[in-house]
């Protein structure tokens, strides 16, 4: 049996700031017990939070979902955050909060007068590689099993863990998932199609996470002329897209050039990073400059 010595680094834990090997919580955490809980990631560039507001309405969202009272105001979880990023070597950083519902006795109802179990930690940036930028990456496509509430950003990640599973048993980056034959979203990413020089996406509903580079993309699209649109998307207009990209905290905006083993694309582009990828990239540097606190 081989164990993954934890990094020699500082976490948030109730209120106590302590290193991360020495945190510990209850067995009846309902967090551990049920998955009763939700997290939201934050990306750090230069020791600053890239659109810091807009993660924390992400997360009051997620928690009024599930009758979760928020455990801190806005500048206290900034003042946190920034405690944990202070007291890290990387400039760039990912800052990972989860909140549960707290401790109590084993019972699917939800207790009320609980307090919540808070929980946050840093760990170094990790982008994608300069290969990956240049060259794109590969996805796999699967059917969309997991649960009706995609809409919360919840630590009930079983479902993407499965799917993230299939793409890594066939050597590629992510799963491009399909409900009823139409596009949702990827194990870790939003997923977006390039039609006739414009970005789709699909619309906002339970089935999927609104990211937090939806809002973003829409503001880049402006700044740079290129048509947005949120809409129903089929498999098939996946498979006949002229690029397709995936975006997150960690990926950024990201070009796949295969998916299910075939090029992605048409023409002397196929299978190759397309120009609106391009131009969103060089968009989003800029916005990690102009949004970050």
């Amino acid at each position: 049996m081989t164990t993954t010595a934890l990094p020699d680094t500082l976490c948030h834990l109730n209120g106590e700031t302590l290193p991360l090997r020495d945190a510990k919580i209850s067995v009846l955490d309902r967090g551990f017990i049920f998955g009763d809980g939700i997290y939201e990631v934050i990306p750090v560039y230069g020791r600053r939070c890239f659109r810091f507001d807009e993660h924390m309405a992400r997360l009051a969202r997620s928690l009024d979902k599930l009758r979760i009272p928020n455990p801190h105001s806005r500048d206290g979880w900034l003042a946190l955050v920034r405690e944990l990023v202070a007291a890290q070597p990387a400039d760039d950083q990912l800052v990972y909060i989860e909140i549960t519902r707290g401790v109590a006795l084993r019972d699917h109802v939800m207790p009320v007068g609980i307090t919540p179990t808070v929980f946050a930690m840093t760990s170094p940036m990790k982008p994608p590689s300069a290969e990956q930028r240049h060259h794109g990456v590969a996805c796999v496509t699967a059917r969309d099993f997991r649960w009706e509430r995609g809409d919360i950003k919840s630590v009930s990640l079983l479902g993407n863990v499965l799917a993230r599973q299939i793409s890594a048993d066939h050597g590629a980056l992510e799963t491009v998932m399909f409900r009823d034959g139409w596009l949702t979203e990827a194990s870790g990413s939003n997923v977006w199609v390039v039609h006739e020089g414009a970005l789709l996406g699909p619309p906002k509903s339970g089935h999927v996470l609104e990211g937090i580079r939806y809002d973003l993309l829409a503001e880049l699209c402006a700044e740079v002329g290129i048509a947005y649109n949120l809409r129903p998307i089929s498999e098939s207009d996946v498979r006949a897209a002229d690029e397709l990209i995936l975006t997150s905290a960690t990926k950024e905006v990201l070009p796949v050039t295969r998916l299910d083993g075939e090029p992605v694309g048409h023409g002397a582009l196929r299978g190759k990073p397309g120009p609106v990828y391009a131009r969103l990239y060089e968009a989003y540097q800029r916005a990690k400059l102009e949004q970050s606190i």
